[in-house]
């Protein structure tokens, strides 16, 4: 007989294919778009060093929120346009509209990244970059396994682009100890309630709180029994969010630190390319398209998860569906170009998608009827959601008059 004391420990193994890794990956590079990037390097050129406290706040806030999310979304097995739908009739029906409208907008900007980028790493014309970076992504829909092949991408794509900005972060050489010190004391705490906000809608406004759930929802990991796993899997979204955003916005200080003005047109481009030239453009590059593909992968999958409950056909036709959207996007990018002033409207209104929608989210918390008997949402959870639907709530009230200027 063997002893306890002989007994192998099971090794511990970090499957990388495992839903649960690839819907962390799935969620975190459906935020990291060419938004995520501009806005990054943007408010870490206004703000400099201070710009760490917004980072740190914001994913302290981002937590919260995609747990709430991400935990009802797997106890209810219902997709989040259902919860609403739930708690309000109709409610589901109105989220979705703005989700697939913003959408649809977003992913013309992601498409006209993906061109950018290619136009960058290969001189071509960006109309050719987003139609063939079109076709990769109705690859990805086109496999057997749908689920599988987002995982991979995303994670493999992430890990690049990590890669190459902690690359550059060595190059740079940040003031560290500086940032340290301005990430508890900014130079000015209420000037960074702006960007603050403008981080959280980015990272879990719109679809792309749903992303990660709603693939696991896909993958059969759902239930009471797999709570655990699931606030793992939407802690590690955030925090790889985080981490890339951190790293980027380390990045961009070591340069402006050392006086080198960026083009507003490119200014990530400037950036990169002030730091390791030739190299650092090219960086900058792959990083814009992997972060543009797997936006563009991550929205269309995303909004039509949303679809999927009102429209019988985008469920029976799911990959179907998800291409039409993608080849859509793209007809548009080529025809118009990006549409700012639309891009304007329907990014304000989804951003206004968050606070409704994580309301809807803790009104179902503590509904039997919808999280079933056996589940007790955590209290600390709630205050933590009820805090964001504030800030949220209040940042749309803030951008609702020049809405509604512009439109005049």
């Amino acid at each position: 007989m063997t002893s306890s004391s002989t007994t192998p420990l099971p090794k511990f193994r970090l499957n990388l294919t495992s839903p649960l890794i690839g819907a962390a990956f799935l969620m975190a590079t459906s935020a990291i778009g060419p938004g995520f990037l501009t806005q990054t390097t943007v408010f870490t050129d206004k703000f400099r060093a201070s710009f760490a406290f917004a980072i740190l706040l914001s994913i302290v806030v981002d937590i919260g929120v995609q747990l709430n999310i991400w935990r009802i979304v797997a106890v209810s097995r219902m997709r989040g346009q259902d919860i609403a739908n739930a708690v309000l009739p109709g409610l589901g029906v109105f989220i979705t509209v703005l989700i697939v409208m913003g959408g649809l907008a977003f992913n013309i900007g992601n498409l006209a990244g993906t061109g950018l980028a290619l136009n960058v790493l290969f001189g071509l014309p960006e109309a050719w970059g987003a139609v063939i970076s079109c076709g990769v992504a109705l690859v990805i829909f086109a496999s057997k396994e749908i689920g599988r092949a987002m995982d991979r991408l995303a994670t493999a794509l992430g890990f690049l682009m990590i890669a190459l900005v902690l690359f550059m972060v060595i190059i740079t050489q940040p003031p560290l100890g500086e940032v340290a010190v301005k990430s508890v004391l900014p130079d000015n705490y209420m000037i960074l309630m702006m960007p603050m906000i403008t981080l959280i809608g980015g990272v879990v406004g719109g679809y792309t709180s749903f992303s990660g759930a709603h693939r696991l929802l896909d993958a059969g990991i759902s239930g009471v029994e797999n709570v655990k796993k699931v606030s793992d899997s939407a802690t590690l979204g955030i925090l790889i969010a985080g981490f890339m955003r951190t790293i980027l916005f380390l990045a961009v200080l070591g340069v402006v630190t050392q006086g080198v003005v960026l083009d507003k047109s490119n200014p990530m481009a400037t950036a990169f390319e002030s730091a390791a030239g030739r190299f650092g453009l090219y960086a900058f590059g792959v990083v814009l398209w992997s972060a543009a593909i797997t936006s563009v992968v991550g929205n269309a999958y995303t909004s039509v998860s949303f679809l999927r409950s009102i429209w019988k056909t985008a469920d029976r036709y799911n990959s179907y569906t998800i291409m039409g959207f993608i080849v859509l996007s793209t007809a548009v990018f080529i025809a118009v170009g990006r549409p700012v002033a639309v891009m304007v409207l329907v990014g304000t209104l989804n951003g206004i998608v968050l606070p409704v929608i994580l309301a809807s989210i803790l009104a179902a918390a503590r509904n039997k009827k919808i999280i079933g008997a056996d589940y007790h949402h955590p209290t600390w959870l709630i205050a933590f959601g009820i805090a964001a639907v504030l800030i949220t709530a209040f940042a749309a009230i803030v951008a609702l008059p020049a809405l509604l200027t512009m439109w005049k």
